[in-house]
């Protein structure tokens, strides 16, 4: 096995979340030491189901950040994960709103679900965690959530970073240098820049600076939605020269010697997953 992830959901911020417009699932990342579930937001549950994927195959949870479409399904999949908390297993990592609860943020997270998994980690930038195997540098961000963080994990195959919202600066982008692929959270189109977000000008900026190999854009609002994210991205690229592609709800990318786009089989069914009986 390399590195492959599969984008439960590419939406995010307050109305495509209620609605629903693109999903808000979070990503699942396979490597060879587990499989991790990164900001499983509304729709997690549904999205997996959609692919026959058994929650309890999942051996760690990040959640980065106290905002809904980053967690609300987190207690659910740690249940998954657990085998409905049958079986202490897992981890389960976050952010300090996220796990004590901080300036009126959270937690987000019971102190039941904390209990039944192996083991509990709060994060802040600067820390190197060991993700099953995976190493896994936390990178500081600028949201309104004061304790939000994004990620580089050192895979076999290179760097992939998960940025997470936050507000463009160079001094946010530097930290990404070194990524081979760059997931790229890219709330708004280009002329339509909001508080603590990226739009695809700032992701444009945001690469010029990280220069990666491949830039994969997600956390699409509304208005972005409406646009259409895959003009944007083509103007990021057009703008840089360097590759950019919006993703897909559902959408696959295995990550070897080359990147390998695909979508994740779906099936609408009485699936029950063998784990859950």
């Amino acid at each position: 096995m390399g590195f492959k992830i599969t984008f439960l959901g590419t939406g995010g911020g307050r109305h495509t979340t209620m609605y629903q417009a693109r999903s808000t699932g979070g990503m699942l990342m396979e490597h060879p030491g587990g499989t991790i579930h990164v900001d499983p937001g509304p729709s997690a549950l549904v999205q997996m189901r959609k692919i026959h994927y058994d929650p309890a195959r999942t051996s760690s949870v990040i959640v980065s950040h106290a905002h809904p479409d980053h967690y609300s399904d987190a207690e659910c999949v740690l249940e998954g994960m657990t085998c409905g908390g049958w079986k202490k297993r897992g981890c389960l990592y976050g952010s300090p709103t996220v796990i004590d609860g901080e300036g009126g943020l959270g937690p987000c997270v019971s102190r039941y679900h904390q209990s039944i998994v192996s083991g509990t980690r709060v994060f802040r930038p600067g820390d190197v965690l060991d993700i099953d195997g995976l190493r896994t540098e936390v990178c500081r961000a600028e949201h309104s959530d004061p304790t939000n963080v994004g990620f580089r994990f050192h895979t076999d195959a290179g760097v992939v970073s998960y940025v997470s919202d936050t507000s463009f600066s160079p001094e946010i982008a530097v930290q990404y240098r070194g990524s081979r692929v760059l997931i790229l959270p890219v709330t708004t189109p280009w002329d339509l820049r909001i508080h603590y977000h990226l739009c695809t000008e700032d992701a444009a900026k945001f690469m010029s600076v990280v220069k990666p190999e491949l830039t994969v854009m997600i956390h699409f609002g509304i208005v972005m939605i409406k646009r259409g994210p895959e003009t944007e991205a083509a103007l990021a690229e057009e703008r840089t020269g360097l590759r950019a592609v919006a993703a897909r709800d559902l959408m696959t990318l295995d990550l070897g010697n080359e990147v390998v786009f695909g979508d994740a089989m779906t099936y609408n069914d009485d699936w029950v997953p063998p784990s859950s009986i």
